[in-house]
């Protein structure tokens, strides 16, 4: 345990974060999975749940819980799925 007050303060701080980093983080994993999902049963949303999903990816990158190069790589692989089931239907 810190006796120090500044790093009392910063473990508290640290802490928090860390809880809505996983939230954030869950969220994401959730709409991409849903995205995926809809775009392998051909939903006639799919549509839409790509659309959220990407903005949660976009959001996830502006507040820094993913890098913004990691949300364009996620963003790319499922514009990419999505483009190979048009395609392919």
């Amino acid at each position: 345990m810190a006796n120090i007050r500044s790093q009392i303060k910063r473990n508290r701080q640290t802490i928090k974060r860390q809880a809505r980093n996983k939230a954030v983080r869950s969220e994401l994993r959730t709409r991409t999975k849903r995205a995926n999902s809809a775009i392998a049963e051909g939903d006639e949303h799919s549509e839409e749940t790509i659309r959220l999903a990407i903005k949660r990816i976009d959001k996830a990158a502006a507040k820094g819980v993913i890098h913004k190069n990691q949300a364009a790589n996620r963003k790319s692989r499922l514009m990419k799925r999505a483009a190979r089931a048009t395609a392919d239907a």
